[in-house]
């Protein structure tokens, strides 16, 4: 039974499986709601896998990884620092210690949120009742209501499967073993690449095999080739169209198959090996078959917009939930599922998720593409404003970036963002907030960006619009 306004909220036991950027967010909400709340995972705090190792460990060494870029970059300047001696074991004490702070942080958190926390697996015996196992135990547990929020977890093809300390997932490269000499990078999405920029500027030579016909499949083709042109002087070599049909332990390594479109194959060897060809939601073994719940043919959970399943009591929010499979998707999906459960108006219904690869340009999204507005049968033009107009990125040396706007024709609506440079992920939120308001192109073009930033080359991209931009002219599309 879900409680609605009319119930006493202290009266309702909620239960919260994964305390990841959706759980353990639900979990809070729900306590300052005065619900009863017990969150489980089976690590020893909250954070999830985006935490402990993803969203967080991975940026700490992309930071490590572009400050090594630009110190480099600075010999072009006049400015010289030499060759940087790196201290393996310290950077890898530096980013574990970032990511126990952080663990540390949510655990007070969760204490002063007064939510009650079980360590280990949920595993449900009916639509009221799961039972929590834990160090050999079973402990049984009553709800009311449930939010599954259990993630994803990497997938490596069958054919790849190799019980070797050599071939890793993304979780193990972020444990930095060692810097190979050579490392071979199967796939080629935001986690292969992120990765791969790490160790190439760590000193690995990096090889990059995709399988489909580019990298960042899905990713606008403007944007994602103002990052190849960055890559080409990072990685040893990017093969797309380009399969990885076999790895082999060998003395030297792990040798790889590698087959080209055509299927004519070769052989090369490598020290490492990167497997990052995806992740896939983690609705197994839940016990969902007890309920009438149901998971999809890609393994979601099937949900309505309040993120409730065809099971009343239970709901379900993050990447177990459906794409895009991105933390902060899952953190708003969680306040949708928690008034939900209270019996309150919700729904999720975001024009603007925002995306971001955190390479080197960064790429980041948001709305619309021109391609999902004809889609929807929606007139839209996009006007571009490249950064070689844009002061500050001349003075900062990097003036390789993009910034781009999809605008509805003839209510001039801003539909969708583009943007490729660095720290576009920082720039992307005003996209959000313009899309997510109903903004005109002309409200950007007027509002008064502080000169000389990154950020004006969205007001120069809306004055482009009408023509008038003081640096740049360009024909809209």
């Amino acid at each position: 039974m879900v409680a609605n306004e009319a119930e006493p909220n202290g009266s309702l036991r909620l239960a919260v499986l994964g305390a990841g950027p959706g759980g353990y967010p639900a979990a809070f909400h729900a306590a300052e709601r005065g619900l009863d709340v017990t969150l489980i995972d089976t690590r020893p705090q909250p954070g999830g896998v985006c935490l402990y190792e993803g969203c967080i460990p991975s940026k700490a060494l992309l930071h490590v990884a572009k400050l090594m870029r630009e110190a480099r970059q600075a010999s072009e300047w006049g400015i010289s620092f030499g060759e940087p001696d790196i201290d393996l074991d310290q950077l890898r004490d530096w980013k574990d210690g970032v990511v126990r702070k952080m663990t540390n942080g949510l655990g007070l958190l969760r204490r002063q949120h007064s939510v009650q926390y079980q360590q280990g697996f949920g595993r449900i015996r009916h639509a009221s009742q799961l039972n929590i196992e834990s160090n050999g135990e079973v402990l049984p547990l009553d709800f009311d209501a449930l939010i599954v929020a259990t993630g994803s977890t990497a997938v490596i093809p069958r054919p790849l499967q190799l019980e070797s300390d050599r071939v890793m997932d993304a979780a193990e490269a972020l444990e930095l073993p060692d810097i190979p000499a050579s490392l071979l990078v199967v796939g080629g999405g935001y986690i292969g690449l992120e990765l791969g920029t790490v160790y190439a500027e760590l000193g690995s030579e990096v090889t990059v095999v995709e399988a489909l016909p580019d990298i960042l499949t899905g990713v606008e083709h403007d944007l994602v080739r103002v990052l190849k042109r960055s890559l080409r002087s990072r990685f040893k070599d990017t093969h797309v169209n380009t399969a990885v049909v076999s790895l082999t332990e060998v003395d030297q390594g792990i040798e790889a198959v590698i087959a080209d479109s055509a299927g004519v194959e070769r052989t090369e060897t490598f020290e490492r090996v990167l497997i990052a060809t995806g992740r896939r939601p983690n609705s197994g073994g839940l016990g969902l078959h007890r309920t009438r719940a149901h998971v999809d043919d890609h393994g979601f959970i099937v949900t309505d917009e309040r993120r409730r399943t065809a099971e009343p009591s239970i709901f379900a929010i993050g990447d177990v939930a459906g794409e895009p499979m991105l933390a902060h998707k899952a953190t708003a999906e969680a306040s949708v599922a928690v008034e939900a459960i209270l019996g309150n108006p919700s729904a999720f219904r975001p024009l603007a998720v925002p995306a971001v690869i955190f390479t080197d340009p960064e790429i980041a999204w948001c709305g619309l593409s021109q391609a999902d507005a004809a889609a929807l049968d929606i007139e839209a033009e996009t006007v571009s404003f490249p950064w070689a107009a844009l002061g500050r990125a001349s003075a900062s040396g990097r003036n390789d970036g993009l910034t781009r706007l999809v605008i509805e024709r003839g209510s001039e609506r801003v539909l969708g963002m583009q943007i490729v440079g660095p720290g576009a992920g920082e720039l992307i939120g005003e996209g959000v907030l313009a899309v997510e308001m109903g903004a005109r192109v002309s409200d950007l073009a007027e509002s008064i960006h502080a000169h000389p930033t990154l950020n004006e080359s969205i007001m120069e991209a809306a004055q482009l619009f009408f023509g008038r931009s003081p640096h740049y002219v360009a024909r809209r599309r």
